[in-house]
Parts: C-alpha cells; structure tokens; sequence
C-alpha cells in the first residue's frame, strides 16, 4: 500500500510551484461514519495528494482515497490487520525540499506533541493524529499538525480535516473546521 522513504515533486499551481497535500487522520470508517464528509471531496480538485496519518480503521477507505490522488499514509492503532499489514507505522515523504514526518502517534494527548518528535530526526514538519484535536504549530522550528478527525468529535469540539501548502520556501499547514 505504501512506500518507504518516499517521494513527491511540487506541481506548478498558478505558477507558483505549491503543492497542496489534504491531511486527514482518525477518519475510524466505517466505526465513526460511512464515508468522508462531502466537503473533503469537494476540495480535491485543488489537491495534489493526500496524507493519511491513520486509523482509517478497514482498508476500504485507503483504497477509496488511492485511486483520488496519490497517497501517503501510515497505520495507526485502531487500524485492522488488514490495513497494518499494507502500512509502516512512521513515513519521511519528501515534498520538494522539505522532508516531512507522517505518524500516527501513541500514547496520552497531553504529551503527543514531544511523542512525535521523539520519532523523528532532520524533519521539517511532522504530520500526526490519535488525539482527534487539531494542533498546526512550530516548535523549535518543526511544524507540528494533526488535521483532527473528520468524523469523529470524541476528544474534539469540532469535526476537521488538514491542508499543507508547501512551495520552494516554507510549508503552511491550515485546518479546515467542518
């Protein structure tokens, strides 16, 4: 299903070399809902790929989401075999210059920010789920973002899906409130 040590270019948008990633995470199908919020296929025409940072739960929405766009994902714990059989725990996905961490993290929420760092060397941004709760933040220079879930509020007060954009300069994450 995926990768190692695993590459992607940018794509001229409007001229201006961006790459546009969706980010999801927890999207827990078909335990949480039955499919992705319409809003998040609404959007792909303007996406290049698509991260995944786990629990997709059963492999039928990694295999919906494949055959979109490209994509890179990981398994997270709530996956079934089925899934982290296909799937490494942790991915470096190479965006143009930035190298970028995808997990799906473990353990308490209060302390995933310092988990997921712990995981990753020489990485510009670490992409991350588990906690449900969107975080988009730097620290110590590493952009730290958990796209939320899309379909489950259990430890979030709202619903919420990511997107990078990444250029030849810097990478920006932005959540998307549902």
């Amino acid at each position: 299903m995926n990768d190692n040590a695993s590459g992607a270019g940018g794509t001229k948008r409007n001229g201006k070399g961006m790459t546009r990633i969706l980010v999801l995470a927890d999207t827990h199908i078909p335990r949480s809902a039955h499919d992705l919020p319409h809003e998040i296929y609404d959007v792909l025409d303007d996406i290049d790929m698509i991260f995944h940072a786990g629990d997709f739960v059963e492999k039928e929405i990694y295999e919906k989401l494949a055959k979109l766009k490209p994509l890179k994902a990981v398994y997270g714990n709530m996956d079934s075999r089925q899934v982290t059989e296909n799937l490494n725990q942790k991915e470096i996905v190479q965006v143009g210059r930035f190298r970028i961490g995808l997990i799906h993290g473990y353990g308490v929420p209060r302390d995933i920010i310092d988990t997921v760092r712990g995981e990753f060397r020489d990485v510009h941004a670490i992409v991350f789920g588990h906690s449900h709760e969107a975080i988009n933040m730097t620290k110590e220079g590493i952009l730290f973002f958990n796209p939320g879930s899309p379909t489950d509020k259990v430890f979030a007060a709202y619903n919420s899906y990511g997107i990078l954009e990444v250029t030849d300069t810097k990478i920006e994450g932005k959540i998307v409130k549902l």
